[in-house]
């Protein structure tokens, strides 16, 4: 029987990059997103690779949203054995001029939902005796940067959560780590970008090329890249590691 694999925010992206490579290992994926449009599209290339899919409307931020994910993919595939944490958002701006209530959101967004993600899971996989429970940091989330302080100090957390999980669930046989990104040319750094040349009065661009010259692989990185490390982290070649969040940048920090 094929495993089942839910990745939150897989309608687009480093999440629709992650989804199709696990459906490329055979995994039955439950693709987790809050619009409609863009999981039916990103279920359509799963089934297109031969396994089963299933689209779950869900707000990564609301602890119910997530409780009715992890329940409708246990209930739908008959076990939820590779949970990915994927969806987040980033904001740019001077911690100065961050608002109180966009703090709170990307908290939110970034942390809450890995928090309700791995309270959700925890018990279905410790009945089912295995899991495997896999959360986005960031390259943010190893060294604090510049116009990214909200979004650093949840990748961060990230990072915490990840380790205090893998403590308190390896005796139920369920593995958590994560995964840090460096410079993904996706639509979320295209924002960056933007929002830093607006406050560094630089040409659109500049930003971006200036954090891909420090890459050693001299290229930006491509969802693929992540979804590489985390079918690593999917399957059993991984069994005997647990509380790593592992830096995917191309070199660009070297911890």
């Amino acid at each position: 029987m094929a495993q089942t694999a839910i990745v939150t925010g897989s309608g687009q992206g480093i999440g629709k990059g992650i989804a199709l490579q696990l459906a490329k290992d055979g995994f039955n994926i439950v693709v987790a997103d809050l619009n409609e449009i863009t999981a039916a599209d990103t279920v359509k290339e799963v089934e297109a690779l031969g396994v089963k899919a299933l689209a779950v409307v869900t707000n990564v931020a609301d602890e119910t949203s997530v409780k009715n994910l992890i329940a409708a993919a246990n209930e739908h595939f008959g076990s939820v054995d590779v949970l990915v944490n994927n969806a987040g958002i980033a904001q740019v701006g001077t911690i100065e001029e961050e608002s109180a209530e966009d703090f709170d959101k990307i908290f939110q967004i970034n942390v809450n939902s890995v928090f309700y993600g791995i309270k959700a899971a925890a018990p279905v996989m410790r009945a089912q005796g295995h899991g495997k429970i896999i959360n986005a940091s960031s390259i943010a989330g190893h060294t604090g940067m510049e116009l990214l302080g909200p979004y650093s100090a949840t990748k961060f957390a990230i990072r915490g959560l990840t380790q205090a999980a893998a403590q308190e669930l390896a005796k139920d046989h369920i593995t958590v780590n994560g995964y840090a990104p460096g410079i993904v040319l996706t639509p979320m750094w295209d924002l960056i970008d933007k929002r830093m040349s607006e406050i560094h009065n630089v040409p659109i661009g500049d930003s971006l090329k200036q954090y891909m010259s420090g890459i050693a692989l001299g290229r930006g990185e491509q969802p693929q890249d992540i979804a590489n490390m985390v079918s690593f982290l999917a399957s059993d070649k991984s069994d005997y590691i647990t509380g790593q969040t592992y830096i995917v940048d191309g070199g660009m920090l070297y911890n």
